[in-house]
């Protein structure tokens, strides 16, 4: 089997449309264009050998290599270190006016030698529209042109102008290789041109320095609006940016990972296309970003949202959302398999696409109820006719809270009265209440708060396991669920209630290991799939939030600085983390970093607000054995 790196492997460089992954040995193994959900480009994360992939590296065998980002920035800068000298490559993608989608993007790779001398070996081989779509080339010692019968990629060569060109050759395949000789001091480079074909002749350095220049500005004035001063700033800093890398600027949709198809399980099937906007992760952002300050992306998911909500009720108010669209808001997402690619070390099938968009997931409501709440509290208030869509919503909650659904998870093993879709439905009303009562806007205030105390009522009573002492995954299982680490975060219980503290005794005792969490017991509760899974990362996030707010500092502190150890080394965090600590699922995942930075504000306030019990000294690992 071709050799595939490590998932935690990679960085992340974007220009608000789209984003490639660079891997720790130079490669770019996955870049879509021009949209987060566009057919790949280059695709060797999932096919090693038919997926297509950019690379640049030290032509010797042996070399170290390392990386990071520019401070405060998204430009990646990955090092070498060979017996003959130390370079680099400088990544980035310029950000021009990304409020307007098109169909033009650059991907800038600059090479540098730093101290000796250095050949780098170049290998060009794009495979377009998953690999299905052929092209042809054509090339001269200053660029090249790939190009289908859909689009062109050229890729210009930036040089000094008194350097001679490399040697380069066009192979069989169609594919470009070249090398780059370069003593101390010396830079070339390429730029990567997805869109119309551009003039096949080379890109001055000085222009390539410019934009550079002008991509840090850009992230340095972004995150200097970033009003989080706690003990966690620098890896809250690094969500925020990750976040922020992910979001499509013209409709201001987030995507759940710029991945498809990494598995939860290497060579299971859990392998899902996640590179389309949730309401969910949508309405977690709005919360988040808000929480450090970035009212104008909060505001902008805002939107994307309330246009969601609006074009549910001209199509039918009497019919559910979806749970997730595109970027652009369209709701197209036919699931389908790529049969041709093998998947990431054999994990199959390829999936592009996604089946769980037409599912019944009840909780969507009440997290997207939750962030308007939120936002008009910091001046985001919905107009009339936003009043009137929400309306329509909350109607279609009030009458359709009490049937089974898919739940928060989208398992594929039925329909159930899944507690945390109750949970959320009554979230969904109970928000949707003290709206219209802070603005005075006209609503069945009474139907609502009718169908509201009937939703805690049946929580209270067919959500609670008297077994387990606590609250469960659904009303016919004793199965417990980490998605009711919410319950105190949204009102529903106090973080010391009884019932929730024994609830969370009882999480603690079956889905946490060493800090780590899992979503629930898959051999206890079947989901419809084979295999097993890794634990999830917000879960464990969620954990620490759920452990700040009952007042066990100590322990959410230590938790949170354990889950810290598991991040990549640049900060960032797939879906899930595996049983050896390897990182598991799309990367990075956005839902992931929005829990971090709710953790770390949480944790924060909740530090400044008991002090000495911070300080207090005692143990909170487990003892010895024998002890």
């Amino acid at each position: 089997m071709p050799d595939f790196p490590p998932i935690a492997e990679h960085g992340l460089i974007g220009d608000l449309q789209t984003a490639a992954l660079v891997a720790t040995d130079g490669t770019v193994d996955w870049f879509c264009a021009p949209r987060f959900d566009s057919p790949s480009v280059f695709g060797a994360l999932l096919d090693a050998g038919r997926g297509g992939h950019l690379i640049t590296r030290p032509a010797t065998e042996a070399f170290t290599a390392k990386q990071l980002y520019l401070p405060d920035s998204a430009v990646l800068v990955t090092r070498f270190m060979t017996d003959t000298g130390v370079g680099e490559i400088v990544d980035f993608m310029p950000i021009s006016d990304s409020t307007t989608a098109t169909d033009r993007h650059r991907l800038v790779r600059l090479v540098r030698c730093v101290r000796g001398e250095m050949t780098f070996a170049v290998h060009i081989a794009p495979r377009f529209g998953y690999g299905r779509d052929p092209f042809r080339t054509r090339a001269t010692d200053q660029a090249v042109l790939f190009e289908t019968d859909k689009e062109a990629l050229t890729v210009r060569l930036i040089r000094e102008p008194f350097e001679e060109p490399g040697r380069s050759w066009v192979d069989s395949d169609g594919d470009v290789r070249a090398e780059l000789q370069l003593r101390a001091g010396q830079r070339r480079g390429l730029v990567l041109e997805i869109g119309p074909a551009a003039p096949l002749t080379q890109f001055p350095l000085t222009e390539a320095l410019r934009l550079l220049d002008e991509t840090v500005d850009f992230w340095e004035s972004w995150l200097s609006g970033c009003t989080y001063q706690g003990r966690w700033r620098e890896m809250v800093h690094r969500a925020a940016i990750t976040i922020k890398l992910m979001t499509y600027a013209p409709t201001g949709g987030l995507v759940a990972a710029p991945t498809a198809a990494l598995p939860e399980q290497v060579g299971g099937e859990r392998n899902w296309d996640y590179r389309y906007t949730w309401v969910r992760d949508a309405s977690f952002s709005v919360y988040s970003l808000l929480s450090l300050g970035f009212s104008d992306e909060a505001a902008a998911l805002g939107r994307w949202l309330r246009d969601r909500v609006f074009e549910q009720a001209e199509k039918d108010p009497t019919g559910p959302l979806q749970i997730m669209y595109r970027v652009d808001g369209s709701s197209d997402l036919i699931e389908e398999t790529l049969p041709h690619w093998s998947g990431y070390r054999g994990s199959s099938p390829v999936r592009i696409g996604n089946g769980a968009a037409g599912q019944l997931q009840l909780d969507i409501y009440g997290e997207a109820m939750d962030s308007i709440y939120v936002g008009q509290r910091h001046g985001i208030v919905p107009g009339h006719e936003g009043w009137q869509a929400i309306r329509h919503m909350l109607d279609w909650v009030a009458a359709n809270w009490a049937q089974p659904e898919e739940g928060i998870w989208e398992t594929r093993g039925g329909r159930q009265d899944f507690t945390y879709g109750r949970l959320m439905c009554w979230v969904a009303l109970d928000r949707g209440l003290r709206i219209a009562a802070e603005h005075g806007r006209p609503a069945p205030l009474d139907e609502w708060r009718r169908q509201r105390d009937a939703i805690y009522t049946e929580i209270m009573e067919r959500g609670w396991s008297p077994a387990r002492q606590a609250f469960r995954q659904h009303y016919d299982t004793n199965v417990l669920d980490s998605s009711l680490l919410r319950m105190p975060t949204v009102g529903f219980v106090t973080p010391h209630d009884p019932r929730w503290l024994s609830t969370l005794r009882a999480m603690e005792s079956e889905l946490v290991t060493d800090s780590l969490v899992y979503r629930y017991d898959p051999a206890a509760s079947p989901d419809g799939l084979r295999g097993s899974e890794g634990t999830f990362s917000l879960c464990t996030f969620a954990y620490v939030t759920a452990l700040a707010g009952a007042g066990e500092l100590d322990k959410a502190r230590v938790t949170f600085e354990k889950m810290l150890t598991y991040a990549n080394h640049l900060g960032l965090y797939s879906e899930e983390i595996g049983l050896t600590g390897e990182q598991l699922g799309n990367f990075p995942q956005a839902f992931t970093h929005l829990s971090l930075i709710d953790a770390a504000v949480t944790l924060d306030r909740q530090l400044d607000r008991y002090p000495r019990a911070a300080a207090r000294r005692h143990t909170v690992l487990p003892p010895s054995p024998g002890a």
